[in-house]
């Protein structure tokens, strides 16, 4: 791993943070408050939970502990149910409810520096992990937020500028769940029927230790493991009654991309995305899941027999139509977790076992699914705030680095394209700068070049409120699109897009509430790690 110098990036952090408290209005006063590592008296807390990242040695394989890095929580005010540990090395799951107001002390052991984002969670800026609020080893960051957010699922990781797929690979990850009223009326299930699943890929050495070594070429394409875990664990069979369940889903690895659907074919029902509950379940034959999205399945296990099983796979797709694509081959080896060797994020010739459910018990008692779910509101191009103006994301690569609107990471780095007033909505167009070059209004550039030769699919996520996709074009249409192209949810709120190659998604954000900076970037973290990540300016 490249040498990081800590000190002077500590000198730089606090420069940046000084810089943009005398250059943004109302930040100097109100929001650099909460870089003063201490409790806000005014701010009268609802849950108080004290959460720790530390090295860890935990049982993940058989055999030798595994070394991890891996958050720990303590529940110092609230419903015991906030807080619920995991087996192996992720997180607890924090349970918060709409309207809370929640109270996080987060203390850094780790022997580097740390920040946590708050995925999918919409909260001030210096409440939501951007990396110039990293703390170092013996510190202490106190976040403090109203849950503003729906019922739904969102997750919690590291943040950490050029070390946030290391630490995220090295376990600091975990979820968050909300309830509210609404939710409560549909009846879903619930407790012991309520299911979270965090899928992550990973490689481990003779000695159960975790493996992350990259070369250049898998920094392009992103980190590929050859065992699956789920929840931390490997080979995991989950045993299930004769009713319906409630999966919460969350990719949690790094890079790969999952094509999930069930190995005797019976199609996935979706009632929920990464900003909560759909309008309606969604019935697909299978559904893309890029790094970071999460999904919610209405599974129903009714008139299965005890003592048979049900496979939720990653089926295999072609996702790119570039000469960098390799797929993957090999094969399983050592049980249904562990694959051989697997060459491209972009594309995956095998199908992949991801978790066994093993019917054991027939009961007659089970929730149907709702017909309705929660009423959503469907922004248009009347909501847009200046609908003359699309704000660009423009997906590209020069001299071998993935760069989004021809930049790369800069601490508070932003451009006019960049700046957005608060309290607006915005028309967003994501696409793949195939050409190699900037022009004012949009991309521009010679034909031919590295863009179409590196095209890979790009899971894009923008912090603060989630948004709508509004549209997807995709101009290489073709088997490989014909792969993947029935499993998107385009409904729905979302705070990360897949953005296959040759794809043009637009999509539809409010900007409201906080100013400050707010990051948008790609989340196959090895890119973001690269650079490829920018400011958003809300002012």
């Amino acid at each position: 791993m490249t040498h990081i110098d800590y000190k002077r990036r500590q000198f730089l952090q606090y420069a940046t943070i000084g810089t943009i408290a005398a250059t943004l209005p109302g930040f100097a006063l109100a929001e650099s408050q909460g870089f003063s590592k201490a409790p806000n008296s005014s701010f009268k807390a609802d849950v108080e939970v004290a959460l720790t990242a530390q090295t860890a040695d935990v049982p993940i394989l058989a055999g030798a502990h595994t070394h991890v890095f891996k958050y720990t929580g303590k529940l110092l005010k609230g419903p015991q149910s906030a807080l619920k540990e995991l087996p192996g090395y992720l997180g607890p799951i924090l349970n918060f409810e709409q309207g809370q107001k929640v109270r996080i002390y987060f203390y850094n052991q780790l022997p580097e520096p740390c920040v946590t984002h708050w995925h999918g969670m919409h909260v001030p800026q210096v409440m939501d992990g951007h990396p110039m609020y990293a703390i170092y080893h013996g510190e202490q960051y106190v976040y403090e937020f109203e849950v503003k957010n729906p019922a739904g699922t969102n997750w919690y990781h590291s943040h950490t500028h050029e070390l946030t797929a290391t630490q995220v690979y090295q376990g600091l990850a975990g979820l968050i769940t909300i309830s509210n009223e609404a939710e409560r009326k549909l009846n879903l299930p619930s407790g012991e029927f309520d299911l979270p699943l965090v899928i992550q890929d990973r490689s481990f050495t003779n000695g159960n230790q975790l493996r992350y070594m990259l070369n250049r070429h898998q920094r392009m394409r992103g980190f590929l493991g050859d065992t699956i875990l789920v929840n931390g664990q490997e080979n995991s069979i989950i045993p299930v009654k004769t009713r319906a369940y409630r999966l919460r889903i969350l990719n949690g690895s790094n890079s790969r991309i999952y094509k999930l659907g069930w190995d005797d074919g019976t199609p996935v029902i979706a009632i929920g995305t990464d900003g909560g509950l759909l309008e309606k379940p969604e019935t697909l034959p299978y559904i893309m899941l890029a790094p970071a999205e999460r999904v919610e399945l209405w599974v129903d296990f009714s008139g299965r027999k005890p003592g048979s099983d049900l496979m939720l796979q990653s089926l295999a797709y072609q996702g790119s139509t570039s000469p960098m694509g390799g797929g993957m081959g090999g094969g399983m080896r050592q049980g249904m977790g562990r694959m051989g060797m697997m060459d491209d994020a972009s594309a995956q010739n095998e199908v992949i076992s991801i978790a066994k459910f093993h019917i054991t018990e027939k009961i007659s008692d089970s929730p149907k699914l709702p017909a309705e779910l929660i009423p959503m509101r469907r922004l248009t191009a009347q909501d847009i705030s200046n609908p003359d103006k699309t704000v660009p994301i423009a997906i590209g690569m020069r001299h071998m680095t993935f760069q989004l609107n021809g930049r790369t990471f800069d601490m508070q780095d932003h451009t006019e394209i960049e700046n957005i007033p608060v309290n607006s909505v915005q028309k967003i167009r994501i696409f793949h700068d195939t050409h190699g070059g900037m022009s004012r209004g949009g991309m521009r550039g010679s034909r031919g070049g590295m863009g179409m030769m590196m095209a890979m699919p790009h899971p894009i996520h923008l912090h603060g409120q989630q948004f709508q996709i509004l549209s997807r074009t995709q101009t290489n249409q073709g088997y490989a699109y014909d792969t993947v192209k029935d499993g998107f949810i385009n409904s729905g709120w979302k705070d990360t897009v897949l953005v296959m190659p040759g794809e043009e998604v637009e999509i539809i954000k409010p900007f409201k509430d906080f100013t400050g900076l707010f990051l948008y970037h790609c989340h196959n973290l090895e890119h973001e790690d690269m650079g490829m990540m920018r400011n958003f300016l809300i002012s």
